[in-house]
């Protein structure tokens, strides 16, 4: 899971306590990247709001997670995601 977001981005600091708890499966990494000092990286993946987060799963994309900034939200919709067959990348 990568999480694209800013220090002074408010969702952001919610999402990076919710995610560790939420995301399904027993082993995960959160990355997070700070679009302040990752300019590019974020003009390369079009990211335009924050927080952003998209999933992978061994390398692959699968999706962006979008849902509501719950745990049990965000558990059930990365789940779903990372059920279904991975896509292209943004």
């Amino acid at each position: 899971m990568v999480l694209f977001s800013a220090p002074h981005c408010g969702g952001c600091r919610a999402w990076k306590r919710l995610l560790p708890d939420a995301l399904p499966g027993p082993t995960h990494t959160l990355f997070e990247v700070d679009v302040s000092e990752a300019t590019g990286v974020a003009r390369y993946f079009d990211i335009f709001h924050l927080p952003t987060v998209y999933l992978y799963r061994d390398g692959r994309f699968h999706a962006e997670l979008q849902c509501e900034a719950r745990q049990a939200a965000i558990h059930e919709t990365a789940r779903q995601l990372l059920a279904a067959p991975a896509q292209d990348e943004p």
